[in-house]
């Protein structure tokens, strides 16, 4: 498996883009974020009802986002992976795929749910932390 900095250096060094694509095609992404989701779900043997009850967000809504109808907030991934019970490579894998920034410990907010993930807290308890900090929840986050 080669990781994303492999890939830069043999992108740059490459002399044409379509002999790097064929030798590459298998280390790129091209699922869409509920096709990530529904293999996340079938990795971690947990149903969707109760990933969507563990992120604290409505059933309807939840099962919005596994269908691909809706496209969720970051704070909103993040309580769901958290719900799922993802752990930090998977969480950061279902935030680029949604199209967010992964997970940097120098973030306030993002330091707050690191420790959350790493300390295995509850959706509820990292909103209770993030609350105490003055910063908004998971429910309410746009970062």
């Amino acid at each position: 498996m080669k990781d994303t900095a492999e890939l830069i250096e043999q992108l740059q060094l490459s002399a044409d883009f379509r002999s790097f694509y064929r030798e590459n095609k298998e280390y790129m992404t091209e699922k869409t974020l509920a096709q990530l989701l529904e293999q996340l779900l079938q990795e971690t043997g947990i149903s969707k009802a109760k990933a969507i009850k563990n992120a604290e967000m409505s059933e309807v809504y939840g099962y919005h986002i596994f269908a691909g109808s809706r496209v969720p907030e970051r704070g909103k991934v993040l309580a769901l992976a958290i719900g799922m019970g993802l752990n930090l490579e998977q969480i950061q894998k279902l935030l680029k795929t949604a199209g967010y920034s992964a997970l940097y410990v120098k973030r306030p907010f993002d330091s707050v749910v690191l420790y959350g993930i790493f300390k295995k807290m509850s959706v509820a308890q990292i909103n209770e932390l993030l609350y105490d900090y003055g910063m908004e929840t998971l429910g309410q986050s746009t970062l």
